[in-house]
């Protein structure tokens, strides 16, 4: 590049004309700098004397033009009618191309993970991929898994400070805050007092509300049966600028009962014993809970003996064993006994009852063809209407009466069909002939050893010969 004119160079000379520059030559002004500037572009353009002399500096010419040109078409340009980027996604925010999730900081939901041990307060779990996560201790009731065992777990945020999985148990309660209070959050709830339409729950510090419709799986009508005990809850609302939190403890109970109740279906078979709750008492039969399944336990499945009300045998609550019985798998029914698992006192109906034995029974129920007897509980026998009375029987209840004792002897017994027939009639009518017959076979007759005479021939008055 020339060196820098000074102030005599006039607008249209060539540099060459310029005196050389001395070292001590003074700065040159503004005015001067730009008249230089505008000689060197001219040469730098070639023939300069072909072209006429601005009329002031050709930069600033050339500044005011590019103004002049921007703002004729920017006339009637309106800023809003443009689309506004939306802003860039933060790092951690950040997705690739194919819209999945990457980094440990998005793997949200349950996971398995194998236990590597103890370190202080939290346990470490092994989750695959080079990836760690740490679950509090007091998460678990009793003693922590064993290294090497394997439990699943709910990933609840990655700590990027750390490179670390924060994890807990499926189901357990977080130590809440207004920072991690979010709907579907687990947290430990302690009822405090009975208020307007619900119960008033204390979570870590932060007071809730809990509907009363909330509480349980079955209606509640008091909720001071529940005030100071502490109970797990699913978070349905959480606002912390309001202050707001409503929580939901029969959320989380349907939450694990239809877990439970997929596992449940999946082991179930015929014959299986199984431990339930009763959920509720019907006039024929009971509703149990097994592992999230509920099925019918039918009132005569109750007992070997006869049961009238139900709510005698059992109540909603009691903690029973059952028999599955009978498995619906279509349409998701199953059926209970009970008696099934107690003794059937009929296996020893024959040893106990034997043909001819006279025993003592009482009355339970008649009909018009006879009378039931119970002879101990759960072993019933019938008296026929022909083994009432030597005489005919018009009314079985005008020779015998419901919860009358009577003396009865067995006629037959037959444990497989559970029937044993009885009668009241005189012993007398068992020791005719005809049953004796029946018992032991007829002696032989000693042979005639004198011929038989048919009468008197012709010296029977009665017979006077032809002719006299």
């Amino acid at each position: 590049m020339p060196d820098e004119p000074n102030d005599s160079i006039t607008p249209g000379t060539s540099p060459k004309s310029a005196p050389p520059a001395g070292p001590s030559r003074a700065p040159l002004s503004r005015p001067a700098r730009e008249s230089a500037i505008d000689r060197a572009m001219e040469e730098a353009l070639g023939n300069p004397s072909s072209v006429p002399a601005p009329a002031g500096p050709l930069k600033r010419q050339w500044d005011d033009e590019l103004e002049a040109e921007l703002e004729a078409a920017l006339t009637g340009f309106d800023p809003k009618s443009i689309d506004v980027s939306p802003p860039r996604r933060k790092r951690e925010e950040r997705l690739p191309a194919d819209g999945r999730d990457r980094g440990q900081e998005a793997r949200q939901g349950q996971r398995m993970g194998k236990v590597i041990g103890v370190r202080g307060k939290s346990l470490f779990v092994d989750l695959g991929g080079k990836s760690e996560g740490v679950v509090p201790l007091d998460q678990f009731e009793g003693e922590p898994p064993a290294a090497g065992s394997e439990i699943e777990v709910v990933v609840d945020h990655f700590d990027r400070s750390e490179g670390i999985v924060h994890l807990r148990l499926k189901g357990a309660a977080i130590e809440a805050d207004w920072s991690n209070l979010r709907d579907g959050v687990v947290v430990e709830a302690k009822i405090t007092k009975v208020v307007k339409g619900g119960v008033e729950v204390d979570v870590d510090g932060i007071r809730g509300f809990m509907p009363i419709s909330q509480i349980d799986l079955n209606r509640v009508e008091d909720g001071s049966d529940y005030v100071n005990q502490k109970v797990k809850a699913v978070v349905t609302e959480a606002n912390a600028r309001e202050k707001n939190l409503v929580v939901s403890r029969r959320e989380l109970l349907e939450r694990e009962r239809a877990e439970m109740r997929e596992k449940t279906w999946a082991t179930l078979e015929e014959g299986q014993i199984r431990e339930g709750v009763v959920r509720s008492v019907k006039p024929f039969g009971a509703f149990v809970d097994v592992g999230g399944v509920d099925g019918l336990l039918p009132i005569g499945e109750l007992s070997w003996v006869r049961v009238e009300k139900i709510d005698e045998v059992i109540k909603a609550g009691d903690k029973v064993k059952v028999q599955v019985l009978r498995i619906d798998h279509d349409a998701r029914k199953l059926t209970f006994g009970l008696k099934q698992l107690q003794q059937n006192p009929w296996d020893d109906a024959e040893d106990n009852y034997p043909r001819g034995a006279t025993v003592k029974g009482k009355i339970t129920k008649l009909m018009e063809f006879g009378a039931f007897v119970e002879l101990e509980p759960g072993v019933e026998g019938l008296i026929h209407v022909s083994e009432l009375s030597p005489t005919r029987v018009r009314r079985i209840a005008d020779v015998v009466q419901p919860g009358q004792e009577v003396e009865v002897r067995i006629l037959k017994v037959e444990a497989d069909a559970r029937r044993i027939s009885l009668s009241i009639l005189p012993l007398a009518k068992d020791q005719e002939p005809e049953e004796e017959e029946d018992d032991a076979p007829a002696s032989p007759k000693p042979e005639r050893k004198v011929p038989l005479k048919g009468g008197l021939g012709d010296r029977d008055p009665l017979f006077p010969k032809l002719g006299s």
